[in-house]
């Protein structure tokens, strides 16, 4: 019997979600982050299947998420969308640490996925934790920069306040450089890594992953890397991409 726990990891409100018989073991881990302004609830049934399948599934909530919630305006919460990013890729590995030391996870079996900004953070992992064995990205972007851009522009179109100086907003993108996988692809180490992505997303852009998936196939030995694009899907999430996500983990972790 798979059973869902409600518990603080690094002192971080987490799921965790395990067959009952094996929830001592050393087993191998896939940590799933959420959305933005989605919470850890709303991804059990991935937590559900890849722990019918032997693993032990780690659902975060993140800065601002879920029991986090802080009350903040949607402007405000919009403003801290990147520092909730870089924040979640470090509450990462303090989890994993955690669980290392209690004995509950096969170290060299760590797997990494996540929806919409969930994603994002997926891919900011790859590029500065090379213990990750293999991970899924589900309509995320690796490119950084190039999304904090058009998160400005919109912003600028939209003719909403920006309460940073250019220079301010410099500083801020070249911070994120050290998580854009884009500027340095090398970091993948043909690790097994899967991309989903709808065409007519209009809040992550298809077109920044797929970009993405083209620049690092020659990185790759086959069947280590795949690119799933569904032609009628938007911004959410379809059965397809979370049955092919688990069987990606059955795989390669």
């Amino acid at each position: 019997m798979v059973i869902i726990q409600n518990e603080t990891i690094a002192n971080v409100p987490v799921l965790h979600v395990v067959k009952e018989e094996r929830k001592n073991e050393t087993l191998p881990l896939i940590m799933f982050v959420h959305g933005f302004t989605s919470a850890k609830e709303h991804n059990l049934h991935f937590g559900y299947l890849l722990a019918e399948a032997g693993y032990r599934v780690i659902l975060p909530d993140a800065l601002y998420h879920g029991e986090r919630e802080q009350n903040l305006t949607a402007q405000q919460l919009q403003l801290s969308f990147w520092n909730i990013v870089v924040q979640t890729i470090r509450e990462i590995e303090q989890i994993k640490g955690e669980l290392c030391e209690r004995n509950l996870v096969e170290k060299d079996r760590i797997g990494i996925a996540g929806t919409s900004m969930g994603g994002i953070v997926t891919f900011g992992a790859l590029a500065v934790y090379p213990w990750i064995k293999a991970a899924v990205s589900l309509m995320g972007s690796p490119r950084y920069g190039a999304f904090f851009d058009a998160q400005v522009e919109m912003a600028k179109k939209m003719q909403l306040s920006i309460p940073m100086t250019a220079e301010q907003l410099q500083k801020e993108r070249a911070r994120l450089t050290r998580y854009d996988l884009s500027l340095q692809p090398e970091k993948l180490q043909d690790r097994p890594l899967m991309m989903w992505h709808g065409k007519r997303d209009q809040v992550v852009p298809y077109q920044y992953t797929y970009e993405f998936y083209e620049q690092i196939k020659p990185l790759y030995e086959k069947g280590r890397l795949k690119f799933i694009s569904d032609n009628e899907a938007g911004h959410k999430v379809t059965r397809e991409a979370f049955l092919e996500t688990v069987k990606w983990f059955v795989e390669h972790v």
